[in-house]
């Protein structure tokens, strides 16, 4: 009787921990700085959402939205896979963008996942109808008091083409004096985002490693294998200052463990 109860209690002991893992959500706060924003910017709040893949976070995703609506964001980045290509469900993700757009400007580009459906015209096509501003390798400028700063948006290099030529092709027309923000899905083309000279990257992908060991970090990553150096935090080399998200959802393998579904936000901070 006493192995039965012992066993029961670490059955509920498990089930609670991986629950708590992959739906317990948490907020991380950022104070970005540069020169290069102009005042009207300083305090300007950016959130990032990133591998949602279709995971589901209270009815009608409504915890999700909650915590994005308290990070009170003058702009929400979705820097991709919000859907999942083995277990496709756009309205289930739709739900929480839909209500995204009534907190803030969303701005959207695709991840791994999207392409690999092979669906990205439909989902394109689905977020634009919501108010959703798409980047397809373009860019966006955001204007306060007169003063501006520009959003690029790249689409993952599985369409076809290389990192450093869709920048190329987002930033087409856009001075190199703007302070430029980057959406791109994949924290492993890092070098290429600092050879761009990019000043403030976002990207995802990674899912914190998935599994993350205490005092080492992540274990997994797609793209960088065991052990990869591009899982979650801030990375700043030369001019360029890249934030990875460890998302929300999972893929491959169904759990997150010591990796709670993050939330990123970003005060912009004139000097």
């Amino acid at each position: 009787m006493k192995k039965l109860l012992k066993l029961i209690v670490l059955i509920v002991g498990i089930y609670v921990f991986l629950y708590v893992n992959n739906n317990w959500l948490v907020t991380t706060e950022l104070v970005y700085e540069s020169e290069k924003i102009p005042q009207s910017f300083d305090g300007f709040r950016i959130t990032q959402i990133t591998d949602l893949h279709d995971a589901t976070f209270g009815e009608n995703q409504s915890r999700l939205v909650e915590k994005v609506r308290a990070t009170n964001p003058d702009a929400i980045f979705l820097t991709g896979d919000l859907v999942d290509s083995r277990r496709y469900d756009l309205d289930n993700s739709l739900q929480a963008v839909a209500q995204f757009v009534d907190i803030a400007d969303v701005y959207y580009v695709l991840g791994n996942h999207e392409v690999a459906l092979n669906l990205t015209d439909e989902i394109y096509a689905a977020l634009m109808d919501l108010g959703v501003h798409v980047l397809p390798n373009e860019s966006v400028t955001i204007e306060r008091n007169g003063e501006r700063i520009v959003a690029l948006g790249i689409e993952d290099p599985l369409m076809g083409q290389n990192v450093d030529e869709s920048i190329e092709a987002a930033r087409n027309n856009v001075g190199t004096d703007s302070f430029t923000m980057l959406l791109s899905h994949r924290p492993e083309q890092f070098e290429t985002y600092i050879e761009k000279e990019v000043d403030l990257v976002f990207t995802g992908h990674a899912h914190g490693g998935q599994i993350r060991l205490p005092f080492i970090g992540g274990l997994v990553a797609p793209t960088q294998g065991i052990f990869p150096t591009y899982t979650a935090g801030v990375f700043e080399e030369k001019e360029t200052t890249m934030i990875i998200s460890r998302g929300l959802g999972n893929s491959l393998f169904p759990f997150r463990i010591f990796n709670l579904p993050e939330i990123i936000t970003v005060k912009l901070q004139a000097k």
